[in-house]
């Protein structure tokens, strides 16, 4: 790498300024149409998507690759909900940030695996040490393939056409379009009630039981309640933004202990697939560090069920006929 290329994997690749944004992000109150709070939104979050995106190239701190993925699934969420307020063309731009978000998400993914996986090998005898690393730098090789696809993803044009896209949305007009039915911000409060109803029958329908994908696609219901609460609170009079607030921590909490699940549940599922392709030291420790896992899987699922209890009270409390 030479002086001259290595500035300019430290500069995002364009700038709000270059979207046709303001200085700082715009802001929206309770008495702004839901369309505004929309436009907010995106513009907010497509600040953090680039004020992240040097550091995702340059690979020097995860977190940075982390809180990009964090900032385009919120506006993925936004899109889904409500980008029909802000004009047809939200469809096809979620589209292009799903195909963006896979690429973000396979790194991610490797990050968080190989972080946990150095963290539980730490407390292994130091004769098993070697073996360790033998097994970890494994998906320290895999994971440099999925970063070079994602870097060329964050330098194609198709990166930079989808960004001028969204500026496009997040962009506030001179006025609005006349609409027969405009919502309001009181809307955006009252639309918590949909993905609380999706919830809560996706948790109905779960047996004693239930097989590991339902209870990761339980967490993804629930990231999308807490996104449109996200949306909801600056749209809401103060009291219930201070219900709405308490709906965002439960929800939060909720993902967590969904999320420890799942990472339970793949880093048990890479130790099977990998015992085939390494010695038997490697595998001895793969075998250790699964069965931990399970361990670890099966007291997140007892309390599972409490953490929802706490979603559905706080949702309740914002809209009680839900």
């Amino acid at each position: 790498m030479t002086a001259e290329t290595l500035p300019r994997k430290n500069v995002p690749s364009t700038t709000p300024a270059a979207l046709g944004l303001g200085d700082r992000p715009a802001k929206a109150g309770p008495d702004d149409p839901a369309a505004t709070h929309v436009r907010v939104k995106l513009d907010v979050e497509i600040r953090a998507l680039l004020a992240h995106e040097p550091g995702t190239k340059s690979g020097a701190d995860p977190e940075d690759l982390h809180q990009m993925r964090v900032a385009l699934r919120r506006m993925r969420s936004v899109l889904k909900l409500s980008g029909r307020l802000v004009g047809p063309d939200a469809e096809p731009v979620r589209a292009e940030l799903g195909w963006l978000g896979q690429s973000l998400g396979d790194v991610r993914d490797y990050d968080v695996l190989i972080g946990h996986l150095r963290d539980v090998v730490a407390e292994f005898e130091v004769r098993d040490q070697p073996a360790a690393r033998r097994l970890v730098s494994k998906f320290v090789t895999e994971r440099g393939v999925a970063k070079r696809r994602l870097t060329r993803a964050l330098t194609s044009p198709r990166y930079a056409s989808m960004l001028q896209d969204i500026g496009r949305l997040a962009r506030q007009p001179a006025t609005e379009e006349a609409d027969e039915s405009p919502q309001t911000s009181a809307d955006l409060v009252a639309g918590l009630a949909k993905p609380h109803r999706k919830l809560t029958k996706a948790v109905k329908v779960l047996p004693s039981d239930p097989p590991d994908d339902d209870l990761h696609a339980l967490r993804i219901y629930g990231k999308k309640l807490r996104y449109a609460a996200e949306m909801a609170k600056p749209a809401a009079k103060r009291k219930q933004a201070e219900r709405i607030q308490r709906l965002i921590k439960a929800t939060k909490n909720f993902q967590t202990v969904l999320g420890d699940h799942q990472d339970a549940c793949v880093a048990v599922d890479r130790m099977r697939g990998v015992v085939a392709s390494v010695d038997t030291e490697v595998a001895f420790i793969a075998g250790r560090i699964a069965e931990k896992e399970l361990v670890r899987r099966a007291q997140l699922r007892a309390v599972w069920r409490d953490v929802w209890a706490e979603v559905d009270a706080a949702a309740q409390a914002v809209s009680p006929r839900t």
